[in-house]
């Protein structure tokens, strides 16, 4: 019996396409899975550094919550003042007499923007404390804002 390689390749049309399919299906999880990961990872990074933000100006500056949830949206768009929260230590200081401020986040949800998979993600509390410093509002550039 001869051998006709073209009666084998006959046997073999769409397996291509199976094999791409399954491949690609694992391909695509992976890319959403890393985009995913990539988003979550830098609204931590960025929640992180406006908190540091946020408490760096209450106590360089004497700014009122107010301004430093202001200023802290600004750099971090998907906060908001609902999710920030200024402490002034010890209770009942001003703002002049304060030894310490924290700068609180908390209650964040990350939501998926892979399509017709509805993950939310429940991010962690974030937290910065800072002593008062000596320095000046008038030529601390962090305040010209």
């Amino acid at each position: 019996m001869k051998f006709d390689p073209h009666n084998n390749r006959c046997k073999q049309n769409g397996v291509v396409a199976i094999e791409y399919a399954l491949v690609a299906v694992i391909l695509f999880t992976l890319l959403f899975g890393i985009t995913e990961m990539g988003r979550v990872l830098y609204m931590m990074n960025t929640t992180t550094e406006a908190t540091r933000l946020g408490a760096r100006i209450a106590i360089v500056c004497n700014r009122d919550a107010d301004a430093i949830k202001s200023r802290m949206t600004e750099k971090a768009s998907f906060l908001s003042g609902a999710n920030v929260e200024v402490i002034y230590e010890p209770s009942g200081c001003d703002i002049e007499t304060c030894r310490y401020i924290k700068v609180n986040v908390t209650g964040l949800t990350v939501q998926s923007i892979v399509p017709f998979i509805p993950i939310h993600f429940d991010m962690p509390a974030f937290s910065t404390t800072v002593s008062r410093e000596s320095m000046k509002s008038v030529s601390s550039p962090v305040c010209t804002r």
